[in-house]
């Protein structure tokens, strides 16, 4: 492994340059303020080699370096460049749902997730930037290790404290600034704070002392230029001296960087109220980001009421201390990392960890709780990008409840709240490794440890895992019927119906979808499963060939969905209406319904409705006249299916659209054209083929004319053609 320093300086040879000509650092590597030079002597490395790793200080720059560097080399990876941000992620188990999440795939099977990640880069050519790893720098060497020998294509640009020492590994060390470029930085964050305010020549003077006092590391500077809201430079460095005499004082067996950035950090502490170190500490609890409404209760307490939390968190924010940061869910706030665990360390010496991260785990539990039951109404959407941006602290919240026998059922309350997350929004590969991990612990069997079983079962089923599906839901059948827990053998029933569909026995799954029908009005329970419920028994039904059922089923559906403005199982009773309304011979009403369900899906990013649709809206686009584009639509499905479960689940009732598409097509269009169609298809990203197959919803096919004969013929059956 080659440790190389910048900038351009390689420590091995005598003759290496201590610094490169001005002329070799292109311009708008210099507009990114005093690291030009290290930004320059990265991308070169990024250039030789398939791992770089950016190491240093904490809050010497190391994730804005290597942010800046893939950036600017995103056009030379065509398949992307991709951010996977660590620090949240503490489970080293968890490691490699992050990276498969961070590159925004989803996968409904029972893969591991590594198997994902290989399969999906195996052959592109993309940049992947591992950032805050070095809580998890076994498990991550492991990966990188991996993906590298198995992804001739990927480059891996890694920042964190230490490096990975994967053979062929690059160490590029990320040193603090020179005064020059100290000054400049601390002068631009100035600005930025006192735009109205021109330097004076006392100014200058003090900034210089200022920026080589405290050692040219970046947070250090932008945390003293925070403080010229309030006070003068030269207050600062007068503050400043007196921080420096009170933190040298610790271990003289840390390196001095470390004892550097304790200083910066520790001088911010000490220039805050006690009301803002009582909430910087606080705050520590939090994993990535968080809102308002969560710092108000987790925080707020003695020394800090709830009502005094906003003003203190808003100096805090003036500081730089928390970092705002807006986007879909709205206005939310997180800690640098190294600020964050300096302010676990005050929170650990008060002797208040266990008693806040209950608190923090209660506020996320009642979230759950709420979500779960907000996600039958019209603000679904709302929930699950809520959920999504909240993925850190839930996470946080089931690990605190399982350090303690007496609260690992709180543990199975969230990951069983959570279903609706974990099944409709394309995160079963995390929510089983969650609902496993938690049955891991022995706890007798009350209502959460039940509906974990049937919660598994239901991810097992949607995985076409069969084995998986009814070990989960037999033992929640037996423990619910001899508690009498009449709510859970419901779900038990229903799911195991549910399992029925998928292994191609419709008959069965509809007894047993009417007998968990039956036991929910029993119980009064109505949700999104209830209505779910409905939908699988229409499947059921027109598996069987009853398709005037299974559409007065769906059209009842239609109309509770409308009610409560649900929109996910809307979803699948669409996909039903579109089959029974295209082997009724109207193609085109099967299109519309079609389109609205791949829109629907893509809201909720749920894989298995989108596959299922492209695959029923390729056999619709083929019966219309359009071969070319049927074949292209199939390929696109098809690269989707192995994420989902098995092709086609194994299922020959959901297969059957396909098998029929490609028999149609292959004898209009030939093998080779038809093999040409899918691989068309198969290059279509998952965005790329909806948007796609929404282009094509409501425009006019060739051929269609006999979509429409086949309308009036059969009228003249006496069929109805607009019940369909």
């Amino acid at each position: 492994m080659r440790r190389l320093q910048p900038p351009f300086t390689d420590p091995d040879d005598p003759d290496s340059p201590r610094s490169a000509p001005a002329g070799n650092v292109p311009a708008e590597l210099n507009r990114f303020v005093g690291r030009g030079y290290e930004l320059a002597a990265l991308g070169g490395l990024l250039e030789e080699s398939r791992l770089v790793t950016v190491v240093g200080v904490a809050g010497v720059g190391k994730t804005r370096c290597a942010g800046r560097v893939a950036a600017l080399a995103e056009k030379r990876y065509c398949d992307g460049v991709w951010l996977a941000e660590l620090s949240p992620v503490r489970e080293p188990g968890l490691l490699e749902h992050a990276v498969v999440e961070a590159l925004g795939l989803t996968d409904h099977t029972g893969r591991p997730p590594r198997t994902v990640l290989v399969e999906h880069l195996r052959e592109r050519r993309a940049l992947l930037v591992l950032d805050g790893f070095e809580h998890l720098v076994d498990a991550c060497a492991d990966l990188v290790r991996e993906l590298l020998r198995r992804a001739p294509g990927l480059r891996v640009l890694a920042a964190g404290r230490r490096p990975l020492l994967v053979d062929g590994e690059v160490t590029f060390t990320l040193a603090p600034m020179c005064d020059e470029d100290a000054v400049e930085l601390f002068s631009e964050r100035a600005r930025s704070v006192r735009p109205d305010r021109e330097p004076t020549a006392g100014d200058r003077a003090a900034t210089l002392e200022l920026c080589h006092r405290l050692d040219g590391i970046p947070l250090a500077l932008e945390l003293a230029a925070g403080r010229l809201r309030a006070l003068s430079v030269d207050q600062v460095l007068l503050r400043l001296d007196d921080r420096f005499r009170l933190l040298t004082g610790g271990s003289r067996g840390a390196p001095p960087r470390h004892r550097a950035l304790r200083t910066a950090i520790g001088w911010s502490h000490e220039l805050c109220t006690p009301e803002q170190r009582l909430l910087w500490a606080r705050l520590s609890v939090f994993a990535g980001q968080f809102d308002l409404e969560a710092v108000e209760y987790v925080c707020g307490g003695a020394g800090l009421p709830a009502h005094a939390v906003l003003d203190v968190l808003e100096e805090l924010l003036a500081q730089s201390v928390v970092e705002r940061e807006d986007g879909a869910t709205g206005t939310r706030y997180r800690l640098l990392e190294s600020v964050r665990e300096y302010g676990a360390e005050w929170l650990a010496a008060a002797g208040d960890t266990r008693r806040m991260r209950r608190r923090h785990r209660d506020w996320f539990l009642g979230l759950a709780t709420w979500c779960e039951l907000d996600w039958f109404s019209p603000r679904q959407a709302e929930v699950a990008a809520r959920i999504g941006a909240e993925l850190p602290n839930l996470r946080r919240a089931m690990e605190c409840s399982m350090e303690s026998p007496d609260e690992v059922h709180l543990a199975h309350h969230l990951a069983g709240s959570l279903w609706f997350y974990w099944a409709g929004c394309g995160r079963l590969s995390e929510g089983r490794y969650w609902l496993e991990h938690v049955l891991e612990e022995p706890t007798p069997y009350d209502a959460s440890r039940l509906k974990v079983l049937w919660v598994l079962g239901y991810v097992a089923v949607l995985q076409g895992d069969a084995v998986g599906a009814i070990s989960a839901l037999q033992e929640c059948r037996e423990e619910a019927e001899r508690s009498g827990d009449a709510t859970a053998t419901a779900y038990a029933v229903h799911r195991t119906g549910c399992l029925a569909i998928v292994t191609d026995d419709p008959a069965r799954a509809e007894e047993l979808l009417r007998e968990a029908l039956g036991r929910y009005r029993e119980i009064g329970e109505l949700n999104s499963n209830v209505v779910m419920a409905q939908v699988e028994l229409a499947m059921a039904v027109a598996f069987q060939g009853d398709l005037d059922a299974a559409a007065d089923i769906c059209e009842e559906v239609r109309e509770l969905c409308e009610d409560h403005g649900e929109r996910w199982a809307l979803a699948y009773a669409l996909y039903v209406l579109a089959y029974a309304a295209l082997r009724r011979g109207l193609p085109e009403r099967a299109r519309r319904m079609l389109g609205e369900c791949l829109s629907i899906g893509r809201t909720f990013d749920d894989l298995l409705a989108t596959a299922l649709s492209l695959e029923l809206l390729a056999l619709v686009t083929a019966v219309e006249g359009d071969a070319g584009e049927a074949a292209v639509l199939q390929g696109a499905a098809e690269r989707i299916w192995p994420s989902v479960g098995l092709p086609l689940f194994g299922s020959v009732y959901f297969g059957r659209p396909r098998v029929e598409c490609e028999e149609q097509v292959r004898r209009e269009l030939g093998d080779a054209a038809y093999e040409a169609g899918l691989r068309d298809g198969r290059r279509l990203d998952r965005a790329a083929a909806v948007e796609r197959a929404l282009g094509g919803v409501l425009s006019i096919r060739p051929g269609q004319g006999a979509g429409l004969g086949a309308v009036h013929r059969k009228a003249e059956e006496g069929v109805n053609a607009e019940r369909w």
